[in-house]
């Protein structure tokens, strides 16, 4: 997309995607072709095209770490879909790269932080509305596929604390603050619609607790298994109150009263919650690209996010708790 600042608004303007997939480059061919965006089956070739300043990648999680690296060594911003990687030291060698290139705007994409309820929240926080913010209780909670999709998913999604937690890890770095190191961490889980996860060590619904080194405690469940659609909700609890965002899910305002009782429907996916978020989130990426303003949060705190969730995956497989000292080291060997 190549980004030219003016007095207006950013426009950046879409002018290549990539895809490996037939079936999308066959809908590209139709929504996006037509509107003089180039199409590429290949990444490396699209990155070279003439004009190019920053690039947006969505591709599978094995390739984030790689395809953010190659765009930053052809001096192209760059914004990436969590996580970075499934594994620590990838997503550490991205942010490495990114220190050889201090111009460029690197992000990778933690979507709640551009939702504008969370913003609501953590507005409130900030004036203290809440006192100190002492407990967070997060959840990611999928709707239920009964079509074997997350199993297969399991191969090499991380699991679900790295896949799944790890937004909710990231709203704890940033209501808690970036510094927070954790002090212990332990985890359990179930598989209760899903029993071929077992392959691959992972469950539909599991619940983690991150006590944090001063006094904070972080609880977060993970959910494949949701009947009624998408349930993403965060409480955060303070030492004068408390503040709570979607604790009541709903797609809309509208509430069905009828004789069965009153029904309120919710999305049916993380999309159909957080689109609005997903917007917001290229909107300022391409301004600070433009206007050369400071990124949402640091590519350092999703490496962070990766590490406390690969802890919490770990404590769940293992059975484990899991100790930190006070300045972040592991204080036992990893046995997993």
């Amino acid at each position: 997309m190549p980004l030219t600042s003016s007095t207006a608004p950013p426009e950046p303007e879409l002018v290549a995607a990539f895809t490996p997939d037939p079936v999308e480059m066959a809908w590209a061919k139709i929504n996006l072709e037509p509107h003089g965006v180039t199409l590429y089956d290949d990444y490396t070739k699209m990155i070279e095209q003439p004009g190019l300043n920053a690039v947006v990648i969505g591709t599978a999680t094995s390739v984030h770490a790689e395809e953010a690296i190659q765009a930053m060594q052809k001096n192209l911003h760059v914004l990436v879909e969590k996580p970075l990687s499934t594994d620590l030291e990838i997503c550490r060698s991205v942010v490495n790269e990114g220190k050889k290139h201090p111009h460029l705007k690197v992000m990778c994409g933690f979507s709640r932080r551009f939702d504008e309820s969370y913003r609501d929240a953590y507005s409130k926080v900030e004036q203290g509305l809440i006192g100190r913010p002492s407990i967070i209780r997060s959840q990611t909670c999928d709707k239920h596929d009964p079509s074997g999709f997350f199993v297969a998913y399991a191969a090499w999604s991380g699991g679900v604390f790295v896949d799944m937690a790890v937004h909710d890890i990231d709203l704890t770095l940033w209501f808690f603050g970036d510094d927070i190191i954790p002090k212990s961490v332990s985890a359990h889980g179930i598989r209760a619609v899903q029993p071929d996860l077992a392959q691959y060590n992972d469950y539909d619904n599991a619940v983690g607790i991150v006590e944090f080194w001063g006094g904070k405690i972080a609880y977060y469940y993970c959910s494949r298994m949701m009947a009624h659609g998408q349930e993403d909700t965060t409480e955060i609890i303070g030492t004068e109150g408390k503040l709570t965002v979607n604790g009541n899910p709903q797609s809309n305002l509208v509430n069905y009263y009828h004789e069965g009782g009153i029904t309120r429907e919710v999305p049916a996916h993380y999309y159909g919650r957080f689109e609005a978020a997903f917007v917001q989130e290229a909107n300022d990426f391409a301004e600070a690209c433009l206007d050369n303003k400071p990124l949402a949060l640091k590519l350092t705190n999703a490496v962070r996010a990766v590490e406390i969730g690969s802890a919490l995956q770990e404590a769940l497989v293992s059975g484990k708790q899991i100790r930190f000292d006070e300045i972040g080291r592991r204080i036992e060997e990893n046995k997993l």
